[in-house]
């Protein structure tokens, strides 16, 4: 259901794809071809995708800059990869 309605999106051509929770109710397997063509969509095509994700170690493997909010508020924010090896993220989102 998630590729389709990635799909159905992409019938527009657009140049920016909210995406809302992409990977919500997926088995691993699919979720990691979920973010493959959203990659794909980013790096290949030029897209630029907006993304809201409770699966923080995916979101933050995926995003360029990353927000981390906690009960709504804007706790933290930079590049993914700073974000995924902040301490503070991994204890409140990572398990770490």
């Amino acid at each position: 259901r998630r590729l389709l309605e990635i799909s159905r999106a992409l019938i527009m051509e657009p140049d920016i794809l909210l995406v809302d929770e992409p990977s919500i109710g997926l088995e691993p397997r699919f979720i990691d071809m979920v973010f493959e063509i959203l990659d794909d969509l980013q790096n290949a095509e030029g897209k630029t995708i907006i993304m809201v994700e409770q699966n923080a170690k995916k979101g933050l493997e995926f995003a360029d800059i990353g927000y981390v909010l906690v009960s709504g508020e804007l706790a933290m924010a930079g590049s993914g990869e700073e974000l995924l090896e902040d301490p503070q993220v991994g204890r409140l989102f990572l398990g770490g």
